[in-house]
């Protein structure tokens, strides 16, 4: 489509469904690689960037369904420990999947990701906050590689500076697997990051503080199946609502929290 062709002025009336957040999906189908089993996530938009992200999944050992929202991911025989630049590259968030790799099989290599269309936005907070854990990481031709030390992740502090969203949820995922307690300051308060830590507490995850920017977890726990059903996504609520006021009517949105 080369271009919208709007005639006006028109008043908007009617109902409007707000589906939901892609943003959210992405973080909890990483989350699934922390257990063996079969998750499921309810209310899953179906838009390229998930059906991009089952695609990486899957080439881990993953096997994934989505049919009417609902998003099954089967871990059971996810062994992969590699995400390859062909398919990291087309989407940035592809990196999430880096902590439950490293933190669940010991080992990670990912690929670094591509660039953004708001500009670079570089990956350091990610490692460094693995690296607070104990992860062993190595840059190697475009390849991130991480290892866990003998004795596995620990416990540690790290303060996000400057505050992430991505690096917030990454690191999170690690520390659930990671022995002792950690601390995360500075963190991303964005409903996506919350989501990520009900949605990881509910699977058995140990985390105090969540919806504050100082997250204590206690590992390390096993992660059953996830189960969370995302919510609403703001930005495509915030689109209707900016849309009624410029055009006036009367909409009703339905679908948001």
């Amino acid at each position: 489509m080369d271009k919208f062709v709007i005639e006006g002025p028109t008043r908007l009336e009617g109902e409007l469904a707000v589906g939901g957040a892609k943003n959210a999906v992405l973080p909890l189908m990483a989350a699934a690689l922390l257990g063996r089993g079969a998750s499921v996530i309810e209310n899953v938009p179906d838009l390229h960037d998930v059906r991009f992200f089952m695609t990486i999944l899957e080439g881990l050992g993953a096997r994934c369904s989505l049919v009417g929202g609902e998003l099954r991911l089967d871990t059971r025989e996810a062994e992969g420990r590699e995400a390859a630049y062909d398919l990291v590259r087309k989407m940035r968030a592809s990196i999430y999947v880096l902590g439950p790799l490293l933190a669940f099989q010991g080992e990670a290599r990912v690929s670094l990701p591509g660039g953004c269309a708001w500009g670079p936005r570089p990956v350091n907070l990610h490692l460094e906050g693995l690296q607070a854990l104990g992860a062993e990481i190595a840059l190697d031709r475009g390849y991130i590689h991480a290892r866990v030390p003998r004795g596995g992740l620990r416990g540690g502090r790290f303060r996000f500076e400057p505050v992430s969203v991505g690096a917030t949820c990454n690191v999170l995922m690690a520390a659930v697997l990671a022995r002792g307690e950690t601390i995360l300051e500075n963190c991303a308060l964005e409903p996506e990051v919350t989501q990520l830590a009900v949605g990881l507490r509910d699977a058995g995850a140990r985390i105090e503080g969540i919806g504050t920017q100082t997250l204590r977890v206690q590992g390390p726990v096993t992660i059953a199946p996830l189960r969370p059903t995302v919510i609403a996504d703001r930005l495509e609520a915030g689109t209707f609502m900016a849309g009624v006021a410029l055009a006036g009517g009367r909409v009703r949105l339905t679908g948001g929290d």
